[in-house]
């Protein structure tokens, strides 16, 4: 069975796989897989890489080995990594063996004339969408009353149309 290790405490530069697995080539590198955790949008190093190895016996050693030891500058932290659990988070509330996902920041009205929205994004509203009571959410282009209420709501105009039109 195989045994993922967390790699820590890289620096936040652009680091090649190849160059971390160099660093464990002497414990075996050919049986191991290295992923080095990169960010999507400049391609740098998160400061995180998983090493896979095939056995317990060669993931022990590798830390024994390699915890602490140097690696361009800076000490590597080298553990077992979690198994990976669907909707589990870390103290961070990111998932430390996955890439993060993208997260929804709402843009302020300044904000957006500054900046052009990207081609091929959407709009986050949504028609059809509607409040936590059942109600649709007003909006200032049409008001829809609550079809409940409609009945009543007409009887109302023309009531103040007749008051309008007797003063």
């Amino acid at each position: 069975m195989s045994v993922r290790l967390y790699v820590g405490n890289l620096p936040k530069e652009p680091i090649d796989r190849q160059e971390l697995q160099s660093v464990f080539a002497d414990a075996g590198g050919d049986q191991m897989a290295t992923k080095v955790i990169k960010d999507r949008k400049t391609g740098k190093c998160r400061g995180f890489a998983f090493v896979t190895v095939p056995t317990d016996e060669i993931a022990d050693a590798l830390i024994e080995k390699y915890n602490g030891q140097s690696f361009m500058e800076s000490p590597l932290r080298i553990e077992k990594a979690m198994p990976r659990t669907k909707g589990k988070k870390d103290e961070d509330g990111e998932d430390p063996q996955e890439s993060p996902t993208p997260v929804a920041v709402p843009v302020t009205a300044a904000a957006a004339e500054i900046q052009p929205k990207a081609a091929g994004r959407r709009n986050n509203k949504k028609k059809g969408r509607t409040k936590g009571d059942g109600t649709k959410p007003e909006t200032s282009d049409s008001f829809q009353p609550d079809p409940r209420w409609a009945g009543e709501l007409a009887k109302l105009k023309e009531m103040l149309q007749a008051q309008a039109s007797n003063s």
